[in-house]
């Protein structure tokens, strides 16, 4: 499979983008109780797998759908990071892994989430595949080294990352981020892109996630 999708029971997208791309994914793994949100959207939808530890998904269902029921006791995982380990280990070939529903409802959930992008790169064996969690509001992703980013002219865009001993230089940005110092999370935030392509140079490889609208 190219590219699929996970969903997770925070906030379902409504924007015609990221319901475009669950209507289009190749294959959706839900995670617990967002099965239930899946199937409003799309009532005949046959996921890939319902992973989690199944605290949050009605009985009914769980019987429904016990052909695809992945369970997950271990506690040390979220079920977002389970999922990826599902697909990851069922579907090494896949491409693209977009993540939905994976931010609003909880403060917490959103901001564990976002930060777990970054600690996938150090978890799983990405390779070449792209990963990036989708909402209604923008879309975030992980680079780990220098890179150009083509994200178009006029873009809002935040950085984070937990290395305070990085440093970036960039072009294309409205405010560079040479002389930067991420000892805490505002630092690079509020940006916009000037140019169709910004480039970031690091002075070592580190996770930044990077979020744009």
């Amino acid at each position: 499979m190219n590219r699929i999708v996970i969903l997770c029971d925070g906030a379902f997208p409504t924007q015609p983008y990221p319901l475009h791309l669950l209507d289009t994914a190749d294959g959706v793994v839900c995670c617990d109780g967002a099965l239930e949100k899946l199937l409003a959207h799309q009532p005949s939808a046959r996921p890939l797998a319902v992973v989690g530890d199944m605290d949050s998904l009605p009985q009914a269902l769980q019987e429904a759908y016990a052909g695809v029921l992945a369970p997950e006791s271990e506690q040390e995982h979220n079920d977002l990071t389970k999922a990826m380990r599902w697909v990851l280990q069922h579907h090494p070939e896949v491409e693209e892994i977009t993540i939905l529903g994976a931010t609003g409802l909880r403060e917490d959930h959103t901001v564990g989430n976002l930060g777990l992008l970054m600690e996938y790169t150090r978890l799983f064996q990405l390779g070449t595949r792209k990963v990036c969690m989708v909402s209604d509001y923008g879309t975030s992703f992980v680079v780990t080294d220098s890179c150009d980013l083509h994200l178009g002219e006029g873009r809002r865009i935040s950085l984070f990352t937990a290395d305070n001993s990085l440093n970036i230089h960039s072009t294309g940005l409205e405010w560079p981020l040479d002389g930067v110092v991420f000892d805490a999370w505002w630092k690079a935030t509020l940006n916009r892109t000037t140019a169709p392509v910004i480039s970031l140079h690091f002075s070592h490889p580190a996770p930044v996630l990077v979020m744009v609208d």
